[in-house]
Formats: C-alpha cells, structure tokens, sequence
C-alpha cells in the first residue's frame, strides 16, 4: 500500500463528481481553540456535547463537529455557523437545504478525526486507533463473517490484531455509506481483510449488485491508526487534505 501524501487545501477548493476528499485532523487542540469551535455548533450539537462524562470527550466531540462545519464551509462558501444537517432514522447526517448535493461522512478515535466528501454519491469513513492490549476474539466470532474468521486466522499471529482492525473499519464504513448503521448484520457481507490485500467488498448476500456498486479503500495513516472509506461508484480520485 502507497503511502499517502496529505497537502494543505487551495484558497478555492472545489469537489468534483469523480473525486473523493479525505480530511485528517488533530483533535488536540487548546481550550481558546474549543470554544471558538463551541461558538459555531447548533443548540442540538451543544446538547449532545453536554452529555459526556469527562471534559475531555466533551471538548474532542465539540472540535469534530465544528472541524465538520468549518470543512464544509470551504465548499459551501457560507458561514460555519449556517450549516443546517438532518438525519435519517438510522442517524446519519446529511446537509439540509443546500443546494450543491454534498454527501459527508465522519469518525474520530483516540483524538484523531476523519472526514469523507463526495458530490452526488453516497459515501462512508471509519477510523480506528490500534490500542497495545485488546482482546477482539469474542467481536470476530460474533460479528464477523465466517469467510473473514477463516481468512483471519490464515494471517500469521503478530498481524491479526491489525488485520481485525482492517477488516473492522471497511465493515464499519460500508455500513455507514449504506446509511443503515448497525440494521445491516456484519456477518452478511464479506470484506478482504488480509495484510498487503487489496480493500475491496468481496460479497453481500442476497444483494450481487452490491459488490460492483461499492469502491472500498484503506486510508494509511501510521502505524496506530487504521481508516477506511467507502464510496459509491467507481473510477474515482482521490485527494488527501490537512489544515
């Protein structure tokens, strides 16, 4: 897998119906720079913010969701504070009342945040932090499919912890660009899952369609990171943004 090569975005930046942006950012931030961000979210996002137990959580969620407004403000070209989202019953977001048909999805993990944009196509992102000591046995056998449990104990023993992550992100951010959340069952569809394989949604039951309709790709990061996106469509590009 190539590394990837993050740039910081133009003054005018614009999204194209075959590209898909990508934006990684820190979470980390001082308590100036939080309130700031604070100052731009909804009633609704303070709301949700207001219910984490420690401060820390509490000020990692305020900075995702105004990094999300000051993101899709780039595109827009209006204020961060304008930026109106609806949901649907499984709760993914989406911009309401715009015009330009924006799809945007989110994740954030162990203070790192990504953010996937797409024009006209739906899409999905996961990321996930690979902590030294976790115990995934009992989420495969329950979780995954019995494709991906053969196929995980096929990799040799010191990389399956990061092959379950790899396997558990391109799920995770399948899911979300469906928009069903977790009304879609994990063991119903299979994903490659091997080091060095290539990202790609080998099969959902029932659905043959789905596999051609679906590009999965792996987002390197570094090596305490793992990330995916999901993007409907094919033949796209990619681009890879930092503030």
């Amino acid at each position: 897998m190539d590394k990837i090569e993050w740039y910081s975005p133009p003054e005018n930046i614009k999204l194209r119906s075959d590209e898909v942006h990508i934006w990684l950012l820190s979470l980390h931030m001082e308590e100036s720079s939080v309130e700031n961000l604070r100052q731009i979210l909804s009633g609704d996002e303070l709301k949700r913010a207001g219910k984490f137990l420690f401060q820390k959580d509490r000020n990692h969620f305020i900075a995702c969701r105004g990094l999300l407004r000051n993101i899709l403000a780039l595109y827009l070209n209006i204020d961060p504070g304008e930026i109106k989202f609806s949901y649907n019953s499984y709760g993914k977001p989406s911009l309401y009342g715009s015009t330009k048909k924006i799809s945007f999805n989110l994740s954030n993990s162990h203070g790192m945040a990504i953010y996937g944009l797409t024009l006209n196509r739906e899409t999905g992102i996961d990321i996930e932090h690979i902590p030294k000591d976790f115990s995934w046995e009992e989420i495969v056998k329950n979780f995954f499919s019995e494709r991906e449990i053969t196929d995980l104990y096929k990799t040799p023993i010191y990389m399956r912890k990061k092959a379950f992550f790899s396997c558990w992100t391109r799920k995770e951010a399948y899911i979300k660009a469906r928009g069903k959340g977790l009304s879609i069952p994990l063991d119903s569809f299979d994903v490659s899952l091997m080091p060095g394989e290539k990202a790609e949604l080998l099969e959902v039951r029932g659905k043959r369609e789905e596999k051609c309709r679906w590009f999965l790709k792996e987002i390197f990061i570094d090596s305490d990171y793992v990330a995916a996106i999901a993007v409907e469509g094919q033949e796209l590009k990619f681009k890879y943004w930092k503030f």
